[in-house]
């Protein structure tokens, strides 16, 4: 957004103030736009450039008000409704956003960057097809300008289109924040090693891009032969690099707790239909019976039903999609949380630098990151004792392990689910065995590929299914070909369209296979629902142990690996007998039902008193 305007105004005092404001020196621009208001209360351009001021200063309220009064004058502003728009937006006061926008294309449809704020408006609505269209009106208005087709690319890939993202981004260039999104999209196909690579062409071009920083620690963690000393060392430099770039002023120190009831924040991007909130969302109730206050903090802009239901347990609702860290820190500031836990870690749209400045006198780290955040202002992580074993684990922990239950996770279905139905091999001895995983392509590594060829090797006949491909899966045969796999036993299967539909597809699976090094939660939860067993090989560290933690918690320890020959040898034996295997699967809902894992008022419990504990109350 420029400070050019588009009506004339008196030059002198407002000629000073444009140059602050054109340099960059927004206070002082600012404090001369509000003396020249007490004496050109109408001027619609001041009004203008003052709201933008305010805009660019993250003073959204108030911007409103500047920028409200400059459109009420000067209607047929495009480039004022934009501006109003945008900040209404960052009000959350999305219906009324979306309208300032549309006012600003009405008025200026070749302006290129009104369709993309409105594009973006669109998309925070969950209105796709709209949101698309402008956004691809807003590229191609200003096709030599990055940032419209950086805003389609990241929406495209937000879509769940990473394929068209990545070619839209090639357009891009070198702006900021294309390398990162350009990995992004590598990381949503699979490529974990292109994805790398992306966020390190990042990092050179900008170092201070600690987006990009932490992005590429998530990726290490998909690296079969990555030591844990070299992994643990990446996410200390990560913490040192952060606070050396927020500076020591930045990192507040620790408040008293408040003396009344504790108050609970939880920090996500993923309050919504997504795993971390139906992890999350049996605990709940229970922290509130303990005593506390729950706040929560949504940090993307898609809300929907589950949003809906999780703000109905909260005493406070923000969603913080939009602003910087510094905003939000500030806000979450003012709303005096005791302790705060982080459910992201260094996934998409977290916010460690957030944490790095200390929001809550206690901040926790848990659920949706497989290791320390690297962060020294966070205070503790909560795992168990097998997905982090004491001793070793601690060796490497920046933050302090809480082990608060024999297993960190509580897992409740989605209501509506059919019963398990028998594997499809018991009811037919002539149909191969077929092996599933229906998990995230990123953690088929090429040591995943060459043990799940052994698997293949030693239950002649037998098939690998595998879900949520994208169009373009040739690369993955490839990979497959390249572990000895022969083409025709790897059945690739696209996107579920619906939950219903994700669920159903376990009837073709027989026998589950967990990949390395990176396991599966969701997925291993979901396929035991669903009735099937899934094998497991645990490693050294967190994100190659979860497997082991959910498996030993659903009492299916015996299904868990500790060598690579082990795990054929699970494989084999569940594919050796289908009437074993057929009964096996018969129990395996009741018996996560009943486990530590499904127990969401005991898991509840551990988890409320180890919040109060780390806050040093009583339970």
């Amino acid at each position: 957004m420029k400070t050019n305007a588009p009506v004339s105004a008196p030059a002198g005092g407002l000629d000073a103030a444009i140059a602050h404001h054109q340099a960059g020196r927004l206070e002082p621009a600012l404090a001369l736009y509000r003396a020249l208001r007490a004496r050109l209360p109408r001027d619609a351009r001041l009004l203008h450039l003052g709201g933008l001021a305010l805009l660019q200063l993250e003073r959204a309220e108030e911007a409103v008000l500047w920028l409200e009064s400059a459109a009420a004058l000067s209607p047929r502003s495009g480039a004022t409704w934009m501006c109003l728009g945008v900040a209404l937006g960052r009000l959350g006061r999305a219906e009324a956003a979306e309208q300032a926008l549309r006012r600003a294309v009405a008025a200026e449809p070749s302006n290129g960057e009104a369709w993309t704020n409105l594009g973006l408006a669109l998309g925070r609505a969950g209105k796709r097809v709209e949101a698309l269209a402008a956004l691809r009106r807003g590229a191609e208005a200003r096709p030599r300008d990055p940032s419209g087709w950086l805003a389609l690319g990241q929406y495209l890939l937000s879509a769940g289109l990473p394929g068209e993202a990545l070619a839209v981004l090639g357009r891009a260039g070198s702006q900021s924040g294309a390398a990162a999104a350009r990995a992004a999209c590598h990381h949503a196909l699979g490529d974990m090693e292109a994805a790398h690579a992306a966020f390190t062409e990042s990092l050179a071009r900008d170092p201070s891009d600690m987006v990009s920083a932490g992005q590429r620690l998530l990726v290490m963690h998909y690296f079969d032969r990555l030591p844990v000393e070299e992994l643990t060392r990446a996410h200390r430099d990560y913490g040192a690099a952060l606070r050396a770039r927020l500076g020591p002023s930045a990192a507040l120190a620790r408040r008293p707790l408040s003396s009344g009831p504790l108050r609970v924040g939880f920090f996500s991007p993923d309050l919504r239909e997504h795993a971390v909130a139906h992890f999350l969302e049996p605990l709940l109730p229970s922290v509130a019976a303990a005593g506390c206050e729950i706040l929560l903090y949504h940090n993307h802009p898609a809300e929907d039903a589950v949003s809906a239901r999780l703000r109905a347990r909260a005493a406070l609702w923000r969603n913080l999609a939009g602003l910087s860290d510094e905003a939000a820190s500030r806000q979450v500031l003012a709303d005096a949380p005791d302790v705060m836990v982080d459910l992201a870690g260094h996934t998409g749209h977290a916010r460690p630098g957030m944490f790095a400045r200390r929001v809550a006198p206690v901040q926790i780290n848990y659920l949706g990151y497989p290791n320390g955040t690297g962060i020294d202002a966070m205070d503790f992580r909560f795992t168990d004792a097998i997905a982090d074993p004491p001793d070793a684990a601690d060796a490497h922990a920046v933050e302090k392990l809480v082990r608060f239950s024999s297993c960190a996770w509580c897992y409740r279905a989605p209501k509506d689910l059919p019963e398990p139905a028998p594997p499809p091999a018991s009811l037919d001895p002539a149909r191969p065995i077929t092996f599933g995983s229906f998990n995230h392509l990123g953690k088929l590594s090429p040591d995943t590929w060459a043990l799940w060829s052994r698997v293949l090797a030693a239950v002649p006949g037998s098939v690998l299914l595998l879900k949520g491909t994208p169009p373009d899966s040739e690369w993955l045969r490839r990979r497959a070909s390249a572990a000895g796999i022969e083409p025709g036993r790897v059945e690739l299967l696209p996107f579920a369209p619906s939950r219903s539909d994700h669920f159903s597809a376990y009837v073709r699976v027989d026998v589950a296979l967990d990949p390395l090094p990176y396991h599966g939660t969701t997925t291993t939860c979901e396929a035991l629902w669903m009735g099937r067993p899934v094998v497991t090989l645990a490693g050294d560290r967190h994100v190659r142990r979860v497997g082991a933690s959910l498996l030993s918690a659903a009492g299916a320890s015996d299904l868990v690996a500790d060598t690579p020959e082990a795990y054929v040898e699970i494989a084999v034996r569940l594919a050796s007998d289908r009437a074993a295997l057929a009964r096996r699967c018969a129990g395996l809902r009741a018996a996560l039902q009943a486990s530590p894992l499904g127990d969401a008022d005991a898991q509840g419990r551990a988890f409320a008193s180890a919040l109060l504990a780390c806050a040093g109350r009583a339970a």
